[in-house]
């Protein structure tokens, strides 16, 4: 029954953008390149978006050139006071600038975050004023980010937006090649610890993806950017406010499903990232002065 319904919505994507049932409250997936939109849901309503927010973060530090060797302290200013939401990075925790960027895309921690925006040069201010200008060069005209982390439900965008956010963030090697990380083992305070990527979809069986970002809060339901590969072409799906983590993987499934027989390719079985998520995981190993 899936693969009839999937095939009958195919069949008019050559002609016209489609509103499709998925669970998500907003859906977009957009083709790189040409910019066709393929899927479409309430693709200009204005939601919370989370941590997808950290995508701009990233991209407005990687802006100022910084020096990414260069030693930040996870700071009491960093812990969230908002949410409480927990982290497993310890104040007083000295990292490279790296790799707090890699724990704030990957594993989606909120002081790592924080502590970028925080050692931005010219501080929390100068920083603010960058993601505006940031978010005005690339035309996301109904997007406002109030702070790094995605925790605030003022950080609100749409679809339409994020998905130019997304295509802007794909150009940074760094944020490509962190957010498809599936793990990383990072020495915090002379102790190794492993950090997972919060999509379970990196390194799944079946999934080629070149950039990913999840977020969640209770205002924003559970979210998604990702950039798919499919028969050499890549496309790049938001989805925003689904209910669960399951409707946000069936939808995520169902959209590389529709990409594969779009594309000609066989479709895709059933989604295994649990079982294919520790399997041949990119590790790096590192020390950092404490």
């Amino acid at each position: 029954m899936l693969k009839k319904i999937i095939a009958t919505v195919l069949m008019t994507l050559s002609t016209a953008a489609i509103a499709v049932p998925f669970g998500s409250q907003s859906v977009l997936v957009v083709e790189d390149g040409t910019g066709k939109v393929l899927l479409e849901k309430n693709a200009n309503m204005v939601v919370p978006i989370a941590s997808l927010t950290k995508l701009m973060t990233a991209m407005v530090v990687l802006d100022s050139k910084p020096n990414m060797k260069e030693e930040i302290s996870i700071d009491r200013e960093d812990v969230d006071m908002l949410k409480h939401s927990t982290s497993r990075v310890p104040v007083g925790a000295t990292l490279s600038r790296h790799d707090v960027l890699q724990l704030a895309l990957m594993s989606s921690d909120n002081r790592a975050a924080a502590a970028l925006a925080r050692n931005y040069p010219g501080g929390l201010t100068a920083f603010s004023v960058a993601v505006n200008a940031k978010i005005k060069a690339l035309g996301m005209q109904q997007t406002v980010m109030e702070e790094p982390t995605g925790l605030s439900p003022n950080n609100q965008s749409t679809a339409s937006d994020l998905v130019k956010m997304a295509v802007a963030a794909s150009h940074y090697p760094d944020i490509s090649r962190i957010t498809t990380d599936q793990k990383d083992v990072i020495q915090i305070k002379g102790r190794d610890v492993e950090y997972h990527n919060t999509n379970r979809l990196v390194g799944a069986k079946g999934w080629d993806i070149g950039l990913s970002k999840t977020g969640f809060t209770n205002e924003a339901g559970r979210c998604l950017i990702m950039r798919l590969k499919s028969a050499g072409k890549f496309a790049t799906m938001i989805l925003l406010n689904a209910r669960a983590n399951s409707v946000r993987s069936m939808d995520a499934v169902n959209v590389r499903r529709m990409l594969a027989i779009e594309n000609g390719e066989a479709e895709p079985k059933v989604m295994r990232a649990s079982a294919t998520r520790h399997k041949k995981a990119k590790v790096h190993k590192r020390r950092h002065a404490q």
